[in-house]
Formats: C-alpha cells, structure tokens, sequence
C-alpha cells in the first residue's frame, strides 16, 4: 500500500486515479503524515461491500437464534424508542 499527502494526490489526480484502477494499488491519503482516507478500486469497493453484507446477514440470523431461545429479552421497537425519548 502506498501513502501519499493529500497535496500530492491533488496535484496527480488523473496518475493517482490510474495507479489505482489501472496498477490494482492501493492508495492511503495522509494528511500531516497521518492515514485519513484511501483510495481503492472499483472491484475491491465491490469486495468490502460484499464482505459488509455477508457479515450483517451473520448477525441478523445470529439475533433471530437468540431471539427464538428468550424472546421475553426483545423489545419491541415501539418500546425502545419510547424510552430513548423519555431519557432525551
């Protein structure tokens, strides 16, 4: 992975978007020598979103398994944000 500032990536765009899309690199934009952004391609975007979805898919059937053991534990949404408003 490379690190480049911020005023570099702004000064070579147009290179930094090819080396990216083009080369498969992956691109950190640091400001003040500290990580705050990256760059990556479209198809490894297409992967951590994938990877994204198939984790929340995990946790949802993993809360409907606990559900099914202790429902009595569940709130209903109504409920929950009633007491999120009587706390507000």
């Amino acid at each position: 992975m490379t690190t480049i500032s911020i005023a570099q990536a702004r000064n070579n765009l147009a290179e930094t978007i090819n080396r990216v899309s083009y080369g498969g690199e992956r691109i950190v934009f640091a400001r003040r020598g500290k990580p705050v952004a990256a760059l990556v391609s479209a198809a490894d975007l297409a992967l951590l979103q994938r990877m994204e979805d198939a984790e929340d898919v995990r946790a949802a059937h993993k809360a409907l398994r606990e559900y099914k053991r202790n429902p009595g534990a569940f709130k209903p949404l109504d409920a929950y944000l009633n007491e999120r408003k009587a706390k507000a």
